[in-house]
């Protein structure tokens, strides 16, 4: 997909998402989107998105029949998105309407970025545009989408999967993970976190991290990593290693590795580079162009290390980071490629 220039200005207008409903469509993923890509911010001096919903009828009727939509636009609203989020229903067996899956074929053509949430990667391989794709979808219909659209390269144990201009979420709560990340992908890790805070919803969880945690009742004492987290996270300036965080926790590093796992769904040095690197990211947009100094002060070491990490992670280099993402750029979103 074509890039636009990094430099965009104020007088840009906003990118368009676009949400496709359609019948027995989930209201919780449809809500989850609203919030994130609908909502104004006047926090932030400006809109992030122009958010707009469509349907193929002039009314549809919810998941389950909770409750029937009305009064949103008809399918033409999806031939101006810039961002197109398709319909997600729990009757994955049940065939698309062929407007909505024709609607979808266009917006993939000319370019768009297309997002699904949960069985919405369904409705995305139905279309046609994942084959030879990564993608992921909730864990429940793994066998069933795998059995129908065996060209998709389904991965079914993480959160979510970029895969450049196709997105999908595994289930419903990942789909805020999701919608954050493409926000943070937009517009940076500042504005992603101030959407985050007014979720209260955390702001960052690795798209890798696994779909299913295990949550067991846990034993006297609170086996609880949120102490331990909150304190490292005061410290990521320093050169804090897993043991450093286990001996905090008073456990053994091979015990906190257990904990992550069943907690977080990903390991110990994993989540502290994560944080490291949120942390560069909000450097770099706050001003500190001494790229030496934001890899100090965030713990990660050097420039170079710093540079190769944000490359492998993000997909940026530092100096793309700032001219995308730093101060004086006007930065709105920018489509990636």
């Amino acid at each position: 997909m074509a890039q636009e220039s990094s430099h965009v200005t104020h007088m840009a207008a906003p990118h368009r998402v676009v949400v496709i409903v359609d019948e027995n469509s989930n209201p919780f993923e449809l809500g989850c989107a609203t919030e994130i890509f609908g909502l104004r911010r006047p926090e932030l001096g400006r809109d992030l998105y122009d958010f707009r919903l469509c349907s193929p009828e002039p009314r549809a009727l919810m998941r389950d029949g909770f409750f029937t939509l009305s009064g949103v636009a008809d399918l033409e609203a999806a031939e101006s998105a810039n961002t197109l989020i398709v319909p997600n229903r729990p009757d994955v067996e049940v065939p698309r309407r062929p407007a909505v899956l024709d609607a979808i074929r266009r917006a993939h053509a000319r370019g768009a970025r297309l997002v699904g949430f949960c069985s919405g990667a369904f409705t995305l391989a139905e279309a046609g545009v994942l084959d030879g794709r990564r993608a992921t979808a909730h864990w429940q219909w793994a066998d069933s989408f795998r059995v129908r659209f065996p060209s998709v390269r389904l991965e079914t144990d993480v959160l979510f999967v970029d895969d450049g201009d196709i997105l999908t979420a595994a289930g419903s709560a990942a789909a805020l993970d999701l919608g954050l990340y493409i926000v943070g992908r937009d517009h940076g890790a500042e504005v992603a976190n101030s959407v985050s805070r007014r979720l209260v919803f955390a702001a960052h969880r690795d798209g890798g991290q696994r779909q299913f945690v295990e949550r067991p009742v846990p034993d006297v004492p609170d086996e609880s990593l949120a102490p331990v987290l909150a304190w490292a996270q005061e410290r990521l300036e320093a050169p804090l290693t897993v043991s450093d965080l286990a001996a905090r926790a008073s456990v053994s590093p091979a015990t906190l590795h257990r904990r992550f796992r069943a907690q977080l769904g990903t390991t110990p040095l994993a989540w502290l580079t994560g944080e490291r690197l949120a942390l560069a990211c909000r450097l770099i947009e706050r001003g500190e162009s001494r790229f030496e100094t934001v890899a100090r002060h965030s713990g990660l070491g050097t420039a170079a290390n710093m540079r190769a990490l944000m490359r492998r992670r993000i997909g940026l280099t530092p100096l793309e980071y700032r001219h995308r993402f730093g101060p004086g750029t006007g930065q709105g979103p920018v489509s990636s490629s």
